[in-house]
């Protein structure tokens, strides 16, 4: 049945976009995101094709699209996914395939096409752009298709040594490359030569390396990327970086002065008192502010900024909670768990956990100074 519904959406995104038609029902194109509709190439700004990665147990066909790009579709893109079944993903054949849609977009009258894609989807991304002048840029996210250096370290190094050279044949397209912290696929040092082959190159481009707060293989699919580039990402699509450019790199969420950790008072409630910002991985901005209460309680006004995604409007909401330790624990009824945890810096660890599934998310909050004002900035840029 799985095949079979495979085969359905592959003719039925073949019909919507002519050519490109799926080899064996093991390759096709598809809107991506829940509105799943195209404005076609006489009013969209251009198309976006996004790639995901290849996993050995796993179809990453089913996993779900990056929210960066939300940002494409709200400016006015197509956006669609290139998808691929395991079994037959292999990079020659993907990346040769990949080309071919890419020509078929540029023909049908795009007036940008652009080729987007994560891990083993930013190799094939790359590999497309040497095979044809059809594409304007290219956007490779901790490009990889050979492994960590944990399950396979005789061929993790190719990472990098095979990586090289398919900067070497980009034709035409501008490039912009992510490389984060603590990705296990990656082995180190590929900005800085990326960036000489680029520049060598002539190449219009832009290397986002190792980011602060952005950490693991797929850091570029949460919120917080799309806060931090998402702007930039829009720009690249649209024409090469320009000197007059904005920073690619926004500071949302390092905008509110701290307190110095030696002037908070450590120890029992009086860690925790004041008012604290931070932000979540997901694209979130917290400001919460604690009061003591009576008898070891204490209250909370636990603001959350608005989420990237449409749907998560801001809230306010006030939470009672109680000491455990050093930790403070909020632990109502029918709410989800929140507990804050002082840091030898002065800081204070935010954990939430869902109170069905599990789920967590982990800030690190700093206390403000007296009168400083958080925006939230989630209202006011991405």
């Amino acid at each position: 049945m799985a095949s079979r519904l495979v085969g359905i959406v592959a003719v039925a995104a073949a019909l919507v976009f002519g050519g490109g038609t799926p080899v064996g029902a093991q390759m096709w194109m598809e809107p991506a995101g829940a509105e799943r509709a195209v404005a076609g190439p006489a009013v969209a700004r251009g198309v976006v094709v996004w790639s995901h990665g290849r996993s050995v147990w796993s179809e990453d066909s089913e996993a779900p699209s990056p929210l960066y790009l939300t940002t494409f579709r709200e400016a006015g893109f197509d956006v669609l996914r290139f998808n691929r079944m395991r079994r037959s993903d292999t990079l020659e054949a993907s990346a040769a395939q990949l080309a071919r849609e890419a020509q078929d977009l540029r023909q049908r009258g795009y007036r940008r096409v652009v080729l987007a894609g994560q891990s083993f989807g930013g190799f094939l991304s790359l590999m497309a752009a040497g095979r044809t002048d059809a594409i304007d840029a290219v956007i490779a996210t901790a490009p990889a298709a050979y492994g960590s250096f944990t399950e396979s370290p005789d061929t993790w190094r190719l990472n990098a040594e095979a990586f090289y050279p398919l900067l070497q044949q980009v034709r035409s397209a501008r490039v912009f490359l992510a490389f984060f912290h603590g990705d296990g696929f990656d082995p180190g040092g590929r900005g800085e030569r990326s960036q000489e082959i680029l520049r060598t190159r002539g190449l219009p481009h832009l290397v986002v390396d190792q980011p602060v707060d952005l950490v693991g293989h797929a850091a570029s699919a949460n919120g917080l990327f799309v806060r931090r580039f998402g702007d930039c990402l829009l720009r690249f699509a649209d024409a090469p970086p320009s000197a007059g450019d904005p920073a690619c790199e926004s500071g949302w969420g390092r905008r509110t002065r701290a307190v110095q950790a030696s002037s908070v008072a450590r120890g029992g409630l009086a860690a925790h008192v004041g008012r604290w910002v931070g932000f979540y991985a997901n694209g979130r901005d917290v400001d919460l502010t604690v009061d003591p209460g009576e008898g070891g309680r204490v209250t909370m006004t636990y603001r959350l900024g608005a989420g990237v995604e449409p749907g998560h409007p801001p809230e306010t909401v006030r939470r009672d909670g109680r000491l455990d330790g050093d930790a403070l624990v909020f632990d109502e009824p029918g709410r989800n768990l929140l507990r804050l945890i002082p840091r030898p810096d002065g800081r204070l660890s935010l954990q939430w956990t869902a109170r069905e599934g599990g789920a967590r998310l982990d800030a690190t909050l700093v206390r403000t100074a007296p009168g400083d004002r958080f925006a939230d900035a989630s209202r006011n840029e991405r």
